[in-house]
């Protein structure tokens, strides 16, 4: 551990201390470099602790004392430098100011020193004085900040540490740690930038350096303050830099959104303005435009330091929001007229209920979560079943409100969907991770998928008519993208494989086709040719008119998700 880190830990562990018992104090790490910054920030109108974050002063525990206590002693700090500098340069010879003062401790008469004592006028006028400094400094502290727009002063004491956890509570959410995010207005980097170079100046003919990026953030600040008192009222849940668990605080100031409105004109290739975003202002276009402005382009169009605000940041509401949890099985479809997801036709609804909305409804009841994305290892068309061991499919479940659900009660879940309806069935219901989904993906041409096809045939055959399909190994198909799905997919030709086929004789115009193909093969086309647009077809095999009249899906052959015993 360097020796920066040691006493980095050591102030912060006395501002915990300090938090347990109010009457510790924690001194301020302060440098005599930070004198001229400390003076600078002061007379701007900068709040003390926006001071303490242009200091580099990365101990928590200084940002977690009220902000009065903070004010006073950057004062007596700045004043301590001034008074030890007047004092060198004023001490005389220490031998000679000691026989000075012996001498005049024995020339003066009593009565003469009585009067050197303070008298009670004078301290009447000394106490005066320091009311009225009490006074000033109580103005001062009560200013809003002209950098952090009174963020680091009213809006992240105890008041708001109860709004955060009363919206947290509001939720309902489960989680044992959370993390605190904070949004703040653009504008608050073109005041820090401003204030960067307020100081940088004096800061450089001093010989000293102070990196823009070794300024503490706004936000980082306001965690430090915020994470123990809103663990604190959430009963000593741990607030951590990483968690499941999202509380978001959004701050904004209506009354200085026009500080970034010069930075359009001086780097208009740092604002393009998109559908989706309210303004071209947002915090990453602003700071990437204040990254390529020079600074004295800057100090044209901006003051340097930034104008005193009247009014604070408006806090608004608490947003909570958990990761996404994921869910993953397989089902069973086992009617001819049930589409996989909801089918709307131009806006007309034209089934009832789906695949998706059955499985859905009961798996977001028991997350409570916001909302859902749905996928699966491929689809069948809304008259074919899905049969063997189902098709995989996976669920993204939106801002679960309960993210953990036991074995047994993943089961009672399965439970509840088989007994919701007789058209579908799910087995190995269980929760996966997000890498985890990609299994389901890979290889999505290389995988294979086996069907059961009942075919008709419009010439008579014979057993021996279609005995010669058995014989037949990895087809080449060129399918010219099928007239029924041309409206929703490009017109290409691709290349598709049936590995083997198998033929059960039904009667003379019936039978079954057995297939196994390559995944992405449209097996309605194989089998009616789809006027000629996949090559070979079963209409050229067998030399007459045939037609699809069902179609099963009988394996998916994807080895996940891991299956579970019953």
């Amino acid at each position: 551990m360097t020796e920066r880190c040691f006493f980095i830990y050591i102030f912060n562990f006395i501002g915990y201390i300090g938090e347990l018992i109010p009457s510790v104090s924690v001194m301020l790490p302060l440098k005599e470099k930070d004198r001229p910054i400390i003076q600078k920030l002061l007379s701007a109108g900068c709040c003390a602790r926006c001071i303490l974050r242009f200091c580099c002063v990365s101990v928590h525990a200084a940002y977690r004392q009220p902000q009065q206590n903070t004010l006073k002693e950057l004062k007596v700090f700045i004043s301590n430098t001034d008074n030890s500098e007047s004092q060198r340069s004023a001490a005389p010879d220490s031998t000679e100011a000691k026989d000075e003062s012996h001498d005049a401790a024995e020339s003066d008469p009593p009565s003469k020193r009585a009067k050197l004592e303070p008298s009670e006028t004078e301290g009447a006028a000394a106490s005066a004085a320091s009311s009225a400094a009490a006074v000033e400094a109580k103005d001062e502290a009560s200013r809003v900040c002209v950098v952090c727009l009174g963020i680091l002063q009213g809006l992240c004491d105890s008041s708001q540490a109860v709004k955060i956890a009363e919206a947290v509570k509001a939720g309902s959410y489960e989680f044992d740690t959370l993390v605190l995010s904070v949004s703040l207005p653009a504008q608050l980097c073109v005041r820090e930038h401003s204030c960067w170079l307020h100081v940088k100046k004096e800061v450089r003919e001093k010989g000293l350096v102070l990196d823009k990026d070794d300024v503490v953030q706004v936000k980082e600040a306001f965690k430090w303050i915020m994470q123990g008192l809103v663990a604190k009222e959430l009963g000593g849940v741990a607030v951590v830099t990483k968690s499941a668990f999202e509380v978001g605080v959004e701050f904004t100031h209506p009354e200085t959104d026009a500080d970034c409105h010069f930075l359009a004109s001086a780097c208009p290739d740092c604002f393009k303005p998109t559908k989706s975003k309210q303004s071209v202002f947002t915090r990453m276009a602003v700071v990437k435009a204040l990254e390529k402005i020079s600074d004295a382009r800057f100090l044209k169009h901006y003051p340097c330091p930034p104008v005193q605000p009247t009014s604070s940041c408006i806090s608004q509401d608490v947003q909570c929001l958990h990761v996404s949890v994921f869910v993953a099985g397989r089902y069973n479809k086992f009617c001819r007229s049930l589409p996989q997801t909801p089918w709307v036709i131009d806006g007309e609804r034209r089934m009832e209920s789906s695949v998706e909305e059955l499985i859905a409804a009961p798996v977001l009841s028991a997350f409570r979560a916001d909302g859902f994305n749905f996928s699966s290892s491929g689809r069948e068309d809304v008259d074919v079943r899905t049969l063997g061991n189902g098709r995989p499919f996976a669920m993204e479940l939106l801002n679960p409100h309960k993210s953990r659900l036991s074995r047994a009660e993943m089961k009672q879940l399965q439970e509840t969907i088989n007994k919701s309806s007789d058209k579908i069935r799910v087995r190995d219901l269980q929760i996966v991770t997000r890498e985890a989904m990609s299994r389901m993906k890979e290889g999505e041409e290389e995988k294979t998928k086996s069907y059961t096809a009942l075919v008709w045939t419009q010439k008579p055959i014979q057993r021996e008519d279609i005995a010669f399909i058995d014989d037949i190994k990895d087809l080449t198909l060129d399918q010219k993208t099928p007239l029924r799905v041309l409206h929703r997919r490009a017109l290409a030709v691709r290349q598709r494989v049936i590995h083997s086929m198998n033929a059960r004789f039904l009667d003379s115009h019936h039978f079954y086709l057995g297939l196994k193909t390559q995944a992405g093969t449209y097996i309605k086309e194989f089998v009616h040719g789809d006027f000629g647009r996949t090559k070979p077809n079963l209409c050229q095999l067998l030399k007459t008119d045939t037609d699809i009249l069902e179609l099963d899906v009988e394996s998916v052959d994807v080895d996940w998700p891991p299956a579970i015993p019953e």
